[in-house]
């Protein structure tokens, strides 16, 4: 086989004096046509890897676009008093009428981010969402790579947080790490809003960040942050990729911490390592053998103390939060078993249906009064996979049994009576085997009686109008639980416009409920909707509710869902301020002040970005203008519906 190979190329276009630069033979080639022919030189300028190809021809010599170094444009060679370095030269042919450039042949072997994709996609991470740049191009290169070979999909987005939302959006619907990725530097710290509710919510996320060359890395390079530095608080686990030796070792163990931990992990990757080869036999890296089961058995006294304390109970309820929600059957199963009310956190909303008899809705500030009320009535609690957070309000005063798979969250707060650790399907199946099945009707024609007055309180504030005629948020939310597949996914945002969403949506069947739990990140919605749709597909109805000001905060990523056709709908409550800030502000006796928002026509923006978009301003017409946005496939659809400010 010959070392060199001749490739025809297309300068017909190119006058004298001209330089371009094209891809021939999997290589970049800088062209030059002069008075004495054509130049090929190769792309990279020998100073600093400056595009030749994006430079200029002064006096005969091509001059590098980025410090201005000469090179004779045939040659390579430099000027007899200039600087030494030479750019590499390819020699040209003229025949048959058309222009041909001999380049060296390549040996295709892999890189070193090849294998490291490798072990990423063998361990069952997929998907990334990021943003290709100067300090990530090789490993960009290997995601591309994997891209075509149909091991991995990547999603490009606008702006890197929402990268890191829409990865920690994954994770929480599905359990399983995505990751994101960015350059280094700004792309970097752009991502660290996401990460932080990834980790605080125990999302898990896989961060990937280039990093300048580590021989500048110290004195102060363009874009140089200390990364591991920028990075310690939020990430369970991060390490800088510097040699083959252990690199692909590195990513395994970043994946098994995400998984065990359900964190954060994050590698970090300098040019010059995105550019070594490969190891010429990597060792294996499999996941077999190296991620235990997670199932935790109960300890059998806890359990034969929680036995006895819902054996005794009269008013049982089960208050699930997020850790329970995988285990969603087990949970409703044990419910029935007891019959006993069933509770979910604002964070665990749609774990049960809030048409199922048991169901009371959520409980806290974004809640029901079914569910206040199921509680406060109650002599025992079991809670299950819930954190206690004030926001929640579960009852200090009840008796209670707590279930958690972290052993430092039972009774982190204040003491409970049974703290149980162990997974919940396991404990949940060791009490229904435990317990004897009951019946309780009365309990349940109280529950169902609880649900009627709540019903026809929301019915009356459906009506209610401001006095710019702008309708309450109840009119929408009423509308739209009867219209949403009982199988959507809903990212929410933060705002009153999500106050309103847990207090006047009830949710049906198997629905998924996705938000930004402890960090409360104003923005996530339409970042977790593209993770969503990447996660579910087309199987699933995607769906995303926010306040203007949190769209506004990542409305450009519309066009990320235009890009990659994901039929999503997002919902947007206009009010023109940031009304849940005036609330607080009143609250705290202070003038409202800096809270009201200019905003575009939103229905407008999505049709400029490819989408389609609606706006409802009648109330009247929400049903047909949703049913309508909710029914748009090949792309995503915005409505945009005026709602007062003054109501959750």
């Amino acid at each position: 086989m010959s070392d060199t190979v001749w490739y025809e190329v297309d300068v017909a276009d190119l006058a004298v004096d001209e330089v371009t630069a094209l891809v021939v033979g999997g290589r970049a080639v800088c062209l030059v046509r002069t008075e004495r022919g054509i130049g090929a030189l190769d792309n990279r300028c020998p100073h600093q890897g400056g595009p030749l190809g994006e430079g200029t021809i002064e006096d005969g010599w091509l001059i590098c676009p980025w410090h201005g170094y000469e090179y004779d444009p045939i040659t390579g060679d430099p000027p007899d008093e200039g600087y030494d370095d030479a750019a590499t030269p390819y020699a040209v042919e003229e025949r048959d009428g058309g222009v041909f450039v001999e380049l060296p042949t390549i040996v295709e072997q892999p890189s070193l981010m090849d294998q490291m994709v490798d072990v990423m996609t063998d361990w069952g991470v997929d998907t990334v969402f990021g943003m290709v740049g100067h300090s990530n191009l090789g490993l960009a290169e290997a995601f591309r790579k994997a891209e075509v070979d149909g091991r991995l999909r990547y999603f490009g987005i606008r702006h890197e947080g929402a990268a890191a939302f829409a990865a920690s959006a994954y994770g929480k619907l599905t359990g399983r790490p995505a990751a994101c990725f960015s350059i280094a530097g700004p792309g970097a710290t752009n991502l660290l809003t996401g990460l932080w509710d990834a980790k605080v919510d125990r999302s898990p996320t896989l961060a990937l960040t280039g990093q300048v060359n580590t021989q500048v890395l110290g004195p102060g390079a363009f874009q140089e942050i200390p990364l591991s530095e920028a990075f310690a608080a939020v990430a369970g686990w991060s390490q800088t990729v510097l040699t083959p030796t252990n690199a692909t070792e590195l990513m395994a163990l970043a994946i098994k911490h995400t998984i065990v931990d359900r964190s954060v992990a994050h590698l970090i990757f300098p040019d010059e390592v995105q550019e070594l080869e490969g190891l010429a036999e990597p060792p294996p890296r499999p996941m077999a053998g190296r991620v235990a089961n997670p199932t935790i058995e109960p300890p059998r006294d806890e359990v034969a103390r929680a036995v006895d304390l819902l054996a005794g109970a009269e008013r049982p309820v089960i208050i699930a939060g997020n850790g329970a929600r995988q285990y969603r059957t087990d949970v409703i199963a044990l419910a029935e078993h007891l019959d006993a009310p069933l509770i979910t956190t604002f964070k665990a909303k749609g774990l049960v249906g809030d048409d199922h008899p048991l169901a009371t809705g959520t409980l806290g500030r974004s809640g029901t009064r079914v569910a206040a009320a199921a509680m406060g009535r109650s002599d025992t609690l079991l809670v299950l996979g819930a954190s206690f957070a004030v926001h929640t309000g579960i009852s200090e005063k009840k008796r209670t049994i707590q279930v958690d798979f972290d052993r430092a969250a039972l009774g982190k707060f204040h003491p409970v009576d049974v703290a149980v650790w162990g997974d919940i399907r396991s404990t949940v199946a060791a009490l229904r085997d435990a317990l004897p099945a009951t019946d309780r009707p009365e309990m349940r024609a109280t529950l169902a009686h609880r649900w009627e007055l709540w019903r026809r309180e929301k019915e009356r504030r459906a009506e209610l109008f401001d006095a710019k005629g702008r309708m309450h948020p109840a009119r929408l939310f009423g509308v739209l639980d009867g219209l949403v597949p009982n199988d959507a996914v809903l990212a929410v945002d933060v705002g009153n416009n999500t106050y309103a969403f847990g207090h006047y949506f009830e949710s049906r069947g198997e629905q998924d409920v996705l938000m930004s739990g402890y960090l409360g990140s104003i923005g996530f919605a339409l970042p977790a909707a593209l993770g969503a749709w990447a996660a579910v597909g087309d199987h699933r109805k995607v769906i995303s509710i926010s306040g203007d000001g949190g769209l506004g905060q990542y409305m450009a990523e519309f066009t990320t869902a235009v890009k990659y056709e994901m039929p999503i709908t997002h919902i947007v409550l206009n009010n023109d301020e940031l009304a849940k800030i005036s609330r607080e502000q009143v609250s705290a006796l202070r003038p409202v002040w800096q809270t009201d928002l200019v905003n575009p026509d939103f229905a407008a923006y999505a049709e400029l970005c490819g989408g389609r978009g609606f706006r409802v301003d009648d109330p009247d017409d929400l049903e047909s203008v949703l049913s309508e946005a909710l029914a748009v496939t090949g792309g995503p659809a915005l409505v945009e519906v005026t709602t007062s400010p003054r109501w959750m």
